[in-house]
């Protein structure tokens, strides 16, 4: 899946968490953009115990999102229960 973030506003003038809108799209092309109403911190913390994303991938995408309206994370492997835990229901 691809994950790509939007911020209601600048990410500089928030303190500690940002609240985003999250889109998540199957990274293969096909039709299915879901958006979903979260904030950086459960984004972050979800990442870190869902995926198997190395510290590394993690921490920059972090950091984008904190400097960035948008961040953008690509490929991301998110098992069928973090998807309908979100609401994203897969056929």
């Amino acid at each position: 899946m691809n994950l790509i973030t939007k911020s209601s506003g600048d990410p500089e003038s928030f303190s500690g968490t940002v609240p985003l809108s999250l889109t998540i799209r199957p990274a293969c092309g096909l039709p299915g953009d879901y958006q979903y109403r979260t904030d950086s911190s459960t984004l972050m913390k979800m990442l870190r115990k869902h995926t198997d994303l190395s510290a590394y991938v993690i921490q920059n995408f972090e950091e984008n999102l904190c400097r960035s309206v948008n961040a953008r994370l690509l490929g991301v492997e998110l098992s069928e229960q973090v998807l309908t835990e979100i609401g994203y229901f897969i056929d």
